[in-house]
């Protein structure tokens, strides 16, 4: 079956940085567009970051633009989330996710991972 487990996660200082992963299995990844999501205490899952299947094209929610990069390695069956400048606002489960026919609105995914905790203290 599809399995996505995302690693990576932890507690942080304001302004410091995390690198997320999310290795893949059980699917053709490289026909997966892929998407990483957060969702904060009392708040709705929101699209962060999403990348297509070749990476030729990526998406950025306003709110992370210029902070964080998403990448993939096709060979490794993984998505990646790189994030720098964190900051308190950041603090939120975080999940990956893929999706044969997804939007920039965060629809369209088949398959979701189990979430990592991402804790930026001020």
């Amino acid at each position: 079956q599809v399995q996505l487990v995302e690693s990576g996660g932890g507690l942080v200082q304001a302004g410091g940085s995390l690198r997320l992963s999310c290795a893949a299995s059980g699917l053709t990844f490289s026909s997966y567009a892929m998407g990483w999501f957060r969702q904060a205490p009392g708040k709705e899952r929101s699209l962060v970051a999403r990348i297509s299947r070749s990476a030729v094209s990526t998406y950025y929610a306003d709110s992370v633009k210029g902070r964080f990069t998403i990448s993939r390695d096709n060979a490794k069956n993984t998505v990646y989330l790189q994030m720098n400048s964190l900051k308190p606002e950041d603090t939120a489960v975080y999940y990956c996710a893929a999706g044969l026919l997804t939007s920039v609105r965060g629809t369209g995914y088949d398959h979701w991972g189990q979430g990592t905790q991402v804790t930026v203290s001020s």
